[in-house]
């Protein structure tokens, strides 16, 4: 098919392929992040006062779990990178990717090959012989042949050196992608951990108020038993019991689950790992250092990776575009053969030619317009994947900023409520040494008391939860710049 480009179009490229060779790829910029270019906002809609500031010294800007204060998390979280099994996968696809791009590095450069021979041969009869007691032998000749030969293809439209740019972009994609494997997994972690922290935290006290409504069901019994209460009275306190008994079982299974699901991030046998109550473990709802809405496009692994993968977009544009060029590969070689070693490198033995060809498609059938075309409309995903990454950034910052506000709000009024209970099961006690109340009153006093403190415990995890979900929503890092593998290449833009 005829190539798509008008003819001033094609003169100037092969005036700049004469020159120095033409990069036929759109000039890159990277997209905005919001359809149309509107200005990002200055500030977080949820949150406007958010301050931005640093972490403490001791706490590294990649290191966020820190903020919690927590030696065993501390060292959960250093498995992770090293024997989590998801993110040792995408790190070798990183070095695939790295691998496929020092390949069409290569490709830039000349390819050089060399051989050489060395042949002895004879006649087993006839020719020349030399007469030797108890047979013969035959004159023989020697050959010796060394060559060496080179080709290469100019890299006239881009065509090379926009695979190469395309391939360091889905690298680079790659190391972002290995990044935000890392981040998920480790705030994964760190989510299992509170939560098994918080199931410990309801266990100690679940279980007194079993034992505690135990001894009051005996009461009950005892006094259904003298007649001083009625048969429904018992019933209700045993129903409590039950209850409290089978929520306290519900705590075992939810313990296991989150103790395996540790297991499995960290990269160990779910079958042999043990993660045991810690009884001075106290709850650390840590301050998430603001972040400007402007940097959050920096920061992201997701958004880098998807903007990366736009910038290899549009270098395949580039590659699609010189489809349409014809291909000018250059070859030469050196050949010397000889019968003796002494003359191998000798001019009359030796032979060399240098040789250049050049092709081009002619007729296709629009193959290679199809192939722009989709090129192009690779890119246009590729810009409309960025955005929305974008988009859901901020939604995830704001969402979280939301909800920070609300769950501390929601903690002051379940204290409140923690502290009333807590103050109605201790007057029920007394009472009912006074003899004012029955044993089934004071059941469900402390009943009330231990699900008011579970919910304050509960309260607290999802302040953590979304303190953990704020941190990777802003990409878990305090620095500017976008959080890659530290062994990784930067992510440009």
């Amino acid at each position: 098919m005829t190539s798509p480009f008008k003819p001033r179009l094609m003169l100037a490229a092969m005036t700049c392929s004469a020159l120095a060779g033409c990069n036929l790829a759109p000039h890159y910029r990277p997209p905005s992040a919001v359809p149309g270019g509107a200005a990002l906002p200055a500030t977080f809609k949820a949150d406007p006062g958010w301050d931005v500031a640093q972490p403490s010294d001791d706490v590294a800007k990649g290191a966020w779990w820190k903020l919690f204060n927590d030696p065993v998390l501390d060292a959960l979280e250093a498995k992770v990178v090293v024997n989590n099994q998801n993110v040792a996968a995408q790190r070798a696809a990183w070095m695939q990717a790295r691998a496929t791009a020092a390949q069409d590095k290569a490709a830039l450069f000349p390819t050089v090959g060399v051989s050489a021979s060395a042949t002895h041969t004879g006649r087993f009869g006839g020719g020349q012989t030399t007469q030797i007691t108890g047979g013969q032998i035959t004159t023989s000749n020697n050959n010796y042949t060394a060559s060496a030969s080179a080709s290469w293809e100019p890299d006239l439209w881009g065509k090379l050196t926009n695979t190469l740019h395309e391939a360091r972009a889905q690298a680079q994609a790659t190391a972002a992608d290995y990044a935000n494997v890392t981040l998920s997994a480790q705030a994964s972690l760190a989510n299992d951990y509170m939560a098994l922290r918080a199931i410990d935290a309801e266990i100690a006290v679940l279980d007194p108020a079993v034992l505690a409504e135990t001894q009051a069901l005996r009461v009950t019994q005892n006094q259904y038993a003298a007649g001083t209460v009625s048969r429904a009275t018992v019933d209700s306190a045993e129903q409590t019991l039950a209850g409290e008994r089978a929520t306290r079982r519900d705590l075992d299974r939810d313990r296991a689950a989150n103790e395996d699901a540790i297991a499995m991030l960290v990269g160990e046998n779910p079958s042999t790992f043990r993660l045991e109550a810690d009884p001075a473990w106290q709850p650390v709802v840590p301050e998430v250092p603001g972040v400007l809405p402007s940097r959050l496009l920096e920061r992201r692994p997701d958004i880098a990776a998807a903007e990366r993968s736009v910038a290899a977009a549009n270098a395949a544009i580039g590659v699609a575009r010189a489809a349409f060029f014809p291909t000018v590969p250059l070859t030469g070689s050196v050949e010397t053969t000889t019968g003796t070693l002494s003359s191998l490198f000798g001019a009359a033995t030796s032979l060399w030619s240098l040789g250049a060809s050049a092709s081009e498609t002619l007729l296709d059938f629009g193959a290679r317009s199809a192939q722009l075309r989709g090129a192009k409309a690779a890119y246009d995903q590729a810009v409309a994947n960025y955005r929305q990454t974008a988009l859901a950034a901020f939604q995830a910052v704001e969402d979280n900023l939301a909800a920070r506000a609300a769950y501390a709000d929601e903690a002051r009024e379940i204290a409140r409520e923690a502290h009333a209970a807590d103050d109605a099961a201790r007057i029920a006690r007394a009472e009912l040494d006074a003899g004012t109340i029955d044993a089934a009153t004071v059941s469900s006093a402390i009943a009330t008391a231990a699900t008011t403190r579970q919910s304050q415990i509960e309260s607290t995890l999802n302040r953590q939860s979304a303190a953990i979900a704020l941190i990777e929503a802003i990409g878990g890092t305090w620095s500017d710049a976008a959080t890659v593998p530290t062994a990784g290449p930067a992510v440009a833009h």
